[in-house]
């Protein structure tokens, strides 16, 4: 799949919206040093494999500096976005951003532990949930089915499909404990190579045991 056509001709427009702020992030230390451009190239990916913009709620997990989240919202401009990060910097970085971008009618920042926030009333409300770099598969899974109404959909950069059997990172089984279900590991071609989007829908509510205590999900993934 590639980021050629619409998604492809926004990336320039994207980058321009959103570079100064990134590389304001860089030079505090809350982004990594890759170019701009490439970061923004590598979050369009999953806007190219998304079945459609989120209708309700869509979240993105680890959030960081942003990515994907601010690139997802500034492509889908009717989305509303939740931007969830457990570290008080970046959280507090994410919120002066957003004001400064007037996104803050329909994009927020929190800073919170997802395991709390799955627990709470944003429960079964997101279409769409998000993650880069968040953690291994289980605890991602176990972290973002809770937050996923039936019919929602995670979306996780993988490393390249070659190097990692879709079915060992994404066991059946494992999934189906969260009401998960794997539906495709996508490498998207874009101008800054190859990116490797995983798509997994929710069958059904996430059951009431998860997400475990704080923390359990990491130390002790489900797969």
């Amino acid at each position: 799949m590639s980021t050629t056509g619409p998604l492809g001709q926004r990336a320039e427009a994207v980058a321009r919206l959103l570079g100064p702020h990134f590389r304001r992030a860089q030079e505090l230390g809350l982004l990594g040093p890759a170019p701009v451009t490439t970061q923004v190239w590598r979050s369009l990916a999953f806007a190219a494999v998304a079945a459609q913009p989120p209708q309700h709620l869509a979240i993105d997990l680890g959030s960081g500096a942003g990515l994907p989240g601010l690139v997802l919202a500034s492509v889908w401009p009717q989305a509303k976005w939740l931007l969830v990060d457990s570290n008080q910097r970046r959280a507090r970085w994410l919120e002066g951003t957003i004001t400064a971008l007037g996104w803050s009618a329909r994009v927020s920042a929190v800073c919170e532990r997802a395991e709390i926030l799955g627990r709470g009333h944003l429960r079964a409300q997101a279409d769409l949930v998000t993650a880069r770099g968040f953690g291994p598969p289980g605890a991602t899974a176990e972290c973002a089915a809770p937050f996923l109404m039936a019919g929602g959909h995670l979306l996780v950069a993988d490393p390249p499909a070659s190097t990692v059997a879709a079915s060992c990172r994404w066991p059946e089984e494992g999934l189906a404990r969260l009401g998960l279900k794997w539906q495709a590991t996508q490498v998207v071609a874009t101008q800054a190579g190859p990116t490797t989007i995983t798509s997994v829908i929710a069958l059904a509510l996430c059951p009431d045991g998860y997400p475990r205590r704080n923390g359990a999900p990491a130390k002790r993934p489900l797969f």
